[in-house]
């Protein structure tokens, strides 16, 4: 019998063969509560190694800098402290059989002084997007943030590359440079919070040009193929960011370049929300960006098994990404074989402490994967 698209092996990325086509989604957790922000073999370590059955997994965001943090209890890859903690997580992804990417995060602007020992959070501009954070000590507002100069962002590229180098000491297979969902390479992408009139705004190629001086920084200390990178091109309302007649193209630009590079992949989602009244918006990402891009494509949002399958089978995608069904099936991969049942998640417990709805989810009985 032949197997369905999403369990067949994906050799084409470069020295890393992968066992199927389901890949573990990034997804913020907020489980790194201690006083380093840095993982624990216990905790993400057994989170993480549950799941190696996954063709791939990607981590959740993981912060390149102090600057860069805008959420509790998220994980850096910056300090030593951190570095020896991720060690652990891949050490034990490995001994499970699994590939695992570190998703490289700065969330710009979507963060508060309190992060920042009272000062402003980087952004392209200086533009409040008037959401909330979750700040140490509660909820907090938004402010206006510090406009980048040209030294922040030289300083930024430095702090992607060193993350990179990190995220090697720490025995990872490659990084995913996140230049989604409204942190701070979007912020450059989309016009409504780069107003800069310099090099890094105004035109297309302007407002991209931050994400490729990290490419090419990154590409000093890791080849191509160990490299993927995140895109949300219909993103509309979240952080403030709004879709203009530009946006599309923008992401066509950024996507057609990316040929130029060998990458390990690039992942793009599908839109989080109905824009069906944006007459400038996509609605189709895999199928629309698909002939735009000759190497390996990612698709996620909202995608099931059968989803899933047909996406990879007419040929809109080579991998798809899993998000909240890897929350709740650990063995997702193995379920999809055999077409068990699915567990469902706890929404409670996506991002409070401890093991309770992140650890605890079983994998199907024995009985249950021999027995279909």
């Amino acid at each position: 019998m032949k197997k369905q698209p999403l369990l067949q092996n994906f050799n084409n990325i470069d020295s890393l063969p992968l066992k199927n086509r389901v890949v573990m989604a990034p997804m913020t957790r907020n489980r790194a509560n201690n006083d380093g922000n840095y993982p624990t073999e216990d905790l993400q370590g057994l989170y993480y190694a549950q799941r190696a059955s996954a063709g791939l997994i990607i981590t959740e965001g993981s912060q390149v800098s102090k600057e860069a943090v805008g959420y509790i209890n998220t994980p850096g890859i910056h300090s030593e402290q951190q570095i020896a903690g991720w060690k652990k997580v891949t050490e034990k992804v490995h001994e499970n059989g699994g590939k695992i990417f570190i998703q490289l995060w700065h969330v710009g602007r979507i963060s508060h002084p309190d992060f920042h020992n009272g000062d402003l959070p980087l952004a392209p501009s200086a533009i409040n997007p008037n959401e909330t954070v979750y700040a140490p000590d509660g909820e907090k507002k938004t402010v206006t943030p510090k406009a980048m100069t040209k030294e922040d962002i030289k300083r930024t590229v430095n702090d992607f590359k060193t993350a990179a180098k990190n995220a090697i000491l720490a025995g990872f297979d490659g990084v995913e440079i996140h230049a989604s969902n409204g942190y701070l390479f979007h912020q450059f992408f989309n016009k409504t919070s780069n107003k800069r009139t310099d090099d890094y705004g105004g035109s297309i190629e302007n407002r991209a040009r931050f994400f490729f001086e990290v490419l090419e920084a990154i590409k000093e200390v890791l080849p191509d193929k160990k490299i993927g990178a995140r895109f949300n091109p219909s993103l509309n309302g979240l952080f403030g960011m709004k879709m203009d007649k530009e946006t599309i193209p923008t992401f066509e630009y950024i996507i057609k370049k990316l040929n130029n590079y060998n990458l390990a992949y690039i992942h793009l989602s599908e839109p989080f929300t109905d824009i069906s009244d944006i007459p400038y918006a996509v609605q189709n990402i895999a199928e629309h960006f698909r002939p735009l891009y000759n190497g390996n494509l990612m698709i996620n949002g909202g995608f099931n098994q059968e989803t899933g399958n047909k996406v990879i089978e007419n040929g809109f995608a080579d991998l798809v990404a899993f998000g909240k069904l890897f929350i709740s099936n650990p063995d997702l991969a193995e379920r999809f074989e055999k077409n068990l049942e699915l567990a469902d998640w706890d929404n409670d417990t996506f991002y409070t402490p401890g093991n309770k709805g992140y650890t605890d989810y079983e994998k199907a009985k024995e009985n249950q994967l021999t027995s279909v």
